[in-house]
């Protein structure tokens, strides 16, 4: 039975959401703690003194019961008795609001409210709190961390710095006459490109996206995206984007981004019709998931060498298999799922945003 002192907050039900449950609710099973600590484990190794020093910062959140919701139906039935409710993607709008009728606070975990109906929710004097989230800035900067090493061939160079490492690696290398030039590039490595005014289509532009956005512009790219919405004009200027439909970012694009979520609607976005769609020798980066790419039609656009590079953080099996043929590609990039890393990011973004919703609850 609930206990009347103790405040209710209902959780859209994540992976990473589900930290909330164990920082706040003196129920949750020893297995999910024990989870998480592992979890954490390798960027800090004291969790149970990291959540004692979280819960004594907190006055009026800690302890709380805690519900966590999996879909629009179960949010519904949970919020008759929710203090505060943190919601991902799950929709809070005036019908929600209509069974909620001591809620306090809706917190966005993230810094997009288009799911959330601000204008009602000031109606009814709730706060609404955002969080821009550190784990998508990190995913924003592995991807242009990504296209970096394609474009300067980092990852393809790396340690090949004698001349029977770099013809073991099949290039030609050969000193330059320093009589009359420099011997910039002696290695005769070509193929090396620039970000600078190349075009970026993001693919997906969600937080990720604008986050990878403002740092591509930073580079002096010139940015396309594409999504479900074409955002307002302000918003737009704001992240330096322009809308094109899909074959328009593909076909003219030199570097794709695919910044979606992975689900049944996502699930091979780009296949042989898309990849045969992109400007010859265009780069490939994905920090979503492997699947958005069909695997066979991305080993037969690297085969062709119409794919200029691709960069994944995530292999199609994790972990991942010692047979796969990506990695034998001199243009492929595949790291393991790092993007989003350190663990500290996760750590900072829940502990701001338990303090701002303990405040929110004062």
């Amino acid at each position: 039975m609930t206990t009347p002192s103790r405040p209710v907050i209902v959780v859209e039900d994540d992976p990473f959401t589900r930290i909330i449950q164990v920082v706040l609710d003196p129920e949750v099973a020893p297995a999910r703690i024990a989870a998480f600590a592992d979890f954490f484990a390798h960027d800090l190794p004291d969790f149970t003194g990291w959540l004692t020093a979280l819960r004594q910062r907190l006055g009026t959140l800690h302890p709380a019961h805690v519900r966590l919701v999996a879909s629009q139906e179960e949010l519904t039935a949970a919020l008759p008795t929710a203090d505060a409710v943190v919601v991902e993607g799950l929709t809070v709008g005036a019908a929600e609001l209509a069974h909620a009728p001591i809620l306090k606070a809706v917190q966005k975990f993230g810094s997009v409210t288009a799911n959330i109906d601000t204008a009602a929710c000031a109606a009814r004097g709730i706060r609404v709190l955002t969080l821009r989230r550190r784990a998508n800035i990190a995913c924003a900067e592995h991807a242009l961390g990504l296209m970096l090493a394609l474009a300067r061939k980092i990852s393809e160079t790396d340690g090949l710095i004698s001349i029977a490492r770099l013809k073991a690696a099949g290039y030609s290398p050969k000193p330059f006459d320093r009589a009359h030039t420099a011997n910039s590039n002696w290695a005769r490595i070509a193929g090396i490109r620039m970000l600078a005014n190349a075009r970026l289509g993001i693919l997906g532009f969600g937080e990720i996206g604008r986050e990878l956005a403002l740092r591509a512009a930073a580079c002096g790219m010139r940015i396309v995206y594409t999504q479900r919405r074409q955002l307002a004009a302000e918003d737009e200027a704001r992240y330096g984007a322009s809308y094109v439909p899909l074959g328009a970012l593909l076909g003219g694009s030199d570097y794709v981004s695919l910044n979606l979520p992975g689900n049944a609607t996502t699930r091979g976005i780009i296949g042989r019709r898309e990849l045969e769609l992109m400007k010859p020798g265009a780069i490939l980066v994905n920090v979503s998931r492997a699947e958005l790419v069909d695997r066979s039609a991305l080993t037969e656009a690297l085969c062709s060498g119409r794919l200029g590079g691709y960069a994944t953080d995530t292999p199609y099996e994790e972990p991942g298999r010692d047979d796969d043929p990506l990695p034998a590609f001199r243009n492929v990039i595949i790291t393991p799922h790092i993007a989003a890393q350190p663990r500290f990011n996760a750590l900072d973004d829940f502990e701001e945003l338990l303090l701002n919703l303990d405040q929110a609850l004062r």
